[in-house]
């Protein structure tokens, strides 16, 4: 998996490009929680789950259909998230998918259970750019150099650079003429 802090970028760089008008803060906040939320599968190692199983890391939590989940309940939840539910949903929803979606990118683990429960099969893209962030590492020691490094290089450049191009064509769209 990609370190927390990256999984939580994606959705804060492209919601302060967006600006306030459209992303709130309470929705920006909501949208960082759910692209972190899928890792809580994590707590399952303390309760002898297994990495493996269908409830295990990187699994069902792992899922598009919890990425929908999480984003049907920031829709139920848009008033006090300062936003329009199908705002909510998509905002909220895409920060959810985008977690198993870049753990889809890494060099390591079991895969990705992204069709669960229409199969527990787990998988990824073809491509693994990104380092895997071990379980419990320490994220700023030697050893997390080049982790840190390929998540710069895969996920904070093109969303950074994407999160730029965002806010310069909003800034001017809304240019007063």
């Amino acid at each position: 998996m990609p370190t927390v802090f990256t999984h939580a970028a994606v959705p804060v760089l492209l919601g302060a490009a967006a600006g306030r008008q459209r992303i709130s803060r309470r929705l920006l906040c909501a949208g960082a929680i759910a692209a972190m939320l899928p890792d809580l599968d994590t707590l399952g190692f303390k309760f002898g789950v297994a990495y493996a199983d269908p409830f295990g890391h990187r699994g069902a939590m792992h899922s598009l259909l919890f990425a929908l989940c999480v984003a049907a309940t920031a829709a139920s939840l848009h008033r006090r998230l300062h936003a329009g539910a199908l705002c909510a949903f998509a905002f909220v929803g895409m920060a959810a998918a985008s977690h198993p979606l870049l753990d889809m990118l890494t060099d390591g683990g079991l895969g990705i259970a992204i069709a669960w429960p229409l199969t527990a099969r787990r998988y990824f893209f073809p491509w693994h750019p990104i380092h895997v962030s071990p379980i419990g590492m320490r994220f700023f020691s030697v050893h997390s150099a080049p982790l840190i490094a390929s998540e710069l290089l895969w996920v904070w450049l093109p969303v950074g650079l994407l999160s730029i191009l965002l806010w310069r064509w909003r800034t001017v769209r809304d240019r007063p003429r």
